[in-house]
């Protein structure tokens, strides 16, 4: 039997619910989807140079294909009164 091996896809969401497409898979594979979810934060801090509203991380298991996201289907954290910045967030699928 071939190990479950996870990869981070990062994708770039537009508004409401726009469709998010994959910009980037990092590099690293993880053995557990909690490995990689664990390390969403510092991926996303890493790909603060993308040009969209919204930035996902998502872990998938590599060899599956990239499933669509729309804008709406993403947890934001709560908004807060100072926020400029795009959101980042991560999601499991």
């Amino acid at each position: 039997m071939e190990p479950i091996i996870y990869v981070m896809a990062i994708l770039g969401c537009g508004e409401s619910d726009a469709t998010c497409r994959e910009v980037r898979v990092e590099q690293a594979a993880y053995r557990t989807e909690a490995q990689c979810m664990a390390a969403t934060e510092s991926a996303l801090l890493r790909n603060d140079d993308l040009i969209f509203p919204n930035v996902v991380a998502q872990c998938r298991r590599a060899n599956a294909r990239p499933q669509l996201l729309r804008g709406s289907d993403v947890l934001r954290p709560a908004p807060r009164e100072r926020m400029r910045a795009p959101v980042r967030v991560a999601s499991a699928r």
